[in-house]
């Protein structure tokens, strides 16, 4: 009898294990992802297109409220769990409510969900949500870019819409995010890559993506989501600590498990951090990755031209990279530092939210002076219209990758954040990418 297996997700991780691990094995039964984390993903299939011959009606997809319902009504014998950034209490906490229940509580291993590249791989991941992953990742593509080699970016599942539609998608131009109908969180992380002049794969169906992407690249950077694990066996694997949240990087999963397995730990946003918080995440590297190399960097953060001006003096909203403060749990971002270093005061935006905006900041009590960029579907992204319309201030301080003002009506004047990864400790990433450079131009 095949074994019965329900896997805890949130729309990423969940369907690649399946994928990689579970679709073609005759010995286990998938009988239903549960969703957290995201709005909307819930009450959808996984579509019999994706899940193969042995789920001809595809497999449901159910709130994870439901685990313990879900268990007594199929019997099953395994949960396992497949997202990511939580508390390695919660992640417990889920084992115990599978435990109780009769069913075993599983992690899949690292090698077990990794695909192998015929190129070169580097992939660049976190502890947290939040830490510094992004402009990281830009930085290294332009580190491979200058050395001559044609850089293809995979990043990170955010499949929120048509699953079987999502299986494999390219971005080469700003058009192929309306094209794909992305949200605001799929533009956060796209947006910058391609206007740097690289293509982006992303989707449901890495296996696929990986060997279309092999086909235009010969080096592969995996931009990681979350504190998620890489997809595909990294030649070289970056992984971004936060000295803002010191102790994290050894409390969250599965960013623990990225940390022992990194070649390079780079310490993000040293210029704003206490010296003592970044020494206490360097102890951490040293027990936990002891072979790792270590790299100090600033998080250069600076307003567009004329933005200094615009916001010195003034009552301001700042509006934050959403995930950074929702999943990550940080009371503040580059906005934030940026508005203030300029002597701007910071308004709170929480009288002016309207629908799940006020949702988002009841669920996130540690959310004041700031807006979390939210956009899940039309319907959210109209709500954050709304909101930064409503709010009573003199301009807008955008800290977000993707420039909102291409997508929302702000009748207020506003500014962009800038914020770059900048190298203060030697070796740097350009001596430590030099075996991948190597292996990419045989």
């Amino acid at each position: 009898m095949r074994r019965k297996v329900i896997i805890l997700g949130a729309a990423g991780r969940d369907f690649h294990d399946f994928n990689v691990v579970y679709r073609g094995d005759h010995d286990h039964e998938v009988v239903a992802f549960t969703a957290t984390q995201i709005p909307n993903i819930v009450d959808r299939r996984y579509p019999a297109e994706l899940a193969g011959g042995l789920y001809p009606d595809g497999i449901p997809i159910h709130a994870e409220q439901e685990l313990e319902e879900l268990i007594d009504r199929h019997g099953v014998h395994e949960v396992v769990f497949a997202y990511s950034d939580v508390a390695h209490v919660d992640v417990m906490h889920l084992a115990a409510r599978a435990v109780a229940r009769g069913a075993d509580f599983r992690l899949l291993g690292a090698t077990a969900t990794m695909l192998r590249s015929a190129r070169a791989v580097v992939s660049v991941c976190a502890v947290r949500t939040g830490a510094g992953k992004s402009p990281t990742s830009r930085k290294v593509a332009a580190l491979l870019a200058a050395a001559g080699l044609r850089v293809v970016i995979v990043r990170h599942p955010m499949p929120y819409g048509d699953l079987a539609a999502q299986a494999v998608q390219r971005f080469a131009t700003l058009e192929d995010l309306r094209r794909y109908d992305c949200t605001i969180e799929e533009m956060e992380e796209y947006e910058p890559h391609l206007q740097a002049g690289y293509v982006v794969y992303a989707g449901v169906d890495y296996e696929r993506i990986l060997r279309q992407a092999e086909t235009e690249a010969n080096v592969i950077l995996w931009d990681g989501g979350n504190n998620d694990l890489p997809f595909y066996v990294p030649d070289l694997e970056i992984v971004v600590c936060d000295p803002h949240r010191p102790g994290h990087e050894r409390t969250y999963w599965p960013g623990e498990a990225n940390l022992r397995r990194a070649h390079v730990a780079l310490l993000s946003k040293v210029d704003s951090a206490r010296r003592e918080d970044i020494d206490a995440v360097r102890a951490s590297v040293r027990e936990l990755a002891p072979k790792a190399e270590i790299v100090e960097a600033a998080l250069a953060i600076s307003l567009e031209e004329g933005g200094a001006e615009l916001v010195r003096g003034k009552r301001v909203l700042v509006i934050e990279d959403g995930p950074t403060l929702t999943h990550g749990g940080m009371s503040y971002g580059a906005g934030v530092l940026a508005a203030r270093a300029n002597g701007a005061t910071l308004v709170d935006p929480r009288p002016a939210a309207v629908g799940s905006l006020r949702e988002v900041f009841a669920h996130n009590p540690h959310l004041a002076e700031l807006l979390p960029a939210m956009g899940y579907g039309a319907a959210q992204v109209k709500e954050l219209e709304e909101t930064i319309n409503r709010t009573d201030c003199e301009a807008v301080v955008i800290a977000t990758p993707v420039d909102l003002r291409r997508l929302l009506r702000i009748d207020r004047p506003s500014v962009r954040v800038v914020y770059e990864t900048e190298e203060r400790t030697t070796p740097g990433l350009r001596e430590l990418l030099a075996p991948v450079i190597a292996k990419a131009r045989r």
